[in-house]
């Protein structure tokens, strides 16, 4: 049987119930918590046909490792979505948007991250297996449901990725405060990968040098840089604009 992972928080349980209720093994509970948002979560779990299990804050604390679970577990399976860059591409209708994560190491900017993606339309996130952050239970929690409708794809060797997907068609952009083109100067409306690095540190050198092109974020206040998920979330939704002009509509 494959390993079961852990969800928490309304959001995320609710949004796996939603995408796919029978991914999920069982649900636990805080049976304390009697309060509106509580009841109508169970009475969608059983609607669903999810198990519910009431359970004490010891055990839900010691399944999350965090104390911010709202009283609310879950156990479930992976849900259908690609799982490799052949997968993904194969899967993705019309110009691909992508975002591609280099040397992000936290739980909260990858859920972040996730979440922002979600939100644009992207097709799928990628990153490096190491030096960057899994999808534990926290970016999960984070991503308020989008872990579960994003795919989140790691890859061993990132700049090899990379050139795949310039194999494929897709132009990589990478991000750099130093590139002399600005992000609203650039064509984002095609099929293409948004490289982001980790805050303060940016892509390491391979993979700046296999990108396509650089673009910067104009920035007109005091603070040198963006969190990367705010980053992502300006570039990402920058393209959406330019792709609904040119009628590409979202995923």
């Amino acid at each position: 049987m494959a390993r079961l992972k852990v969800l928490y928080g309304f959001h995320a349980v609710t949004a796996r119930m939603r995408h796919d209720a029978s991914t999920i093994e069982e649900i636990l509970y805080d049976p304390t918590r009697r309060d509106r948002r509580m009841l109508d979560f169970l009475a969608q779990a059983e609607k669903l046909g999810v198990r519910a299990i009431a359970a004490d804050a010891q055990r839900l604390q010691g399944l999350t490792g965090s104390d911010r679970h709202q009283g609310v577990v879950a156990r479930a399976g992976d849900v259908a979505l690609a799982q490799n860059l052949a997968e993904l591409l194969d899967s993705v209708v019309g110009p691909p948007l992508l975002l591609v994560l280099d040397g992000v190491t936290d739980p909260h900017n990858l859920g972040a991250c996730l979440r922002v993606a979600d939100a644009a339309g992207a097709h799928a996130v990628i990153a490096p297996r190491d030096r960057a952050v899994g999808l534990n239970a926290t970016a999960a929690k984070v991503a308020s449901g989008a872990a579960e409708t994003v795919p989140y794809i790691t890859v061993t060797n990132l700049a090899r990725a990379l050139r795949e997907l310039q194999e494929a068609g897709v132009w990589v952009i990478g991000t750099d405060d130093a590139a002399t083109e600005s992000l609203y100067e650039t064509k984002l409306e095609g099929p293409i990968a948004l490289v982001m690095g980790a805050e303060g540190e940016g892509m390491r050198r391979l993979t700046r040098d296999t990108c396509d092109s650089l673009m910067h974020i104009p920035m007109f206040g005091s603070v040198e840089s963006l969190n990367v998920s705010v980053a992502s979330g300006v570039c990402l939704f920058e393209s959406v604009r330019q792709r609904a002009a040119v009628g590409v509509t979202k995923r």
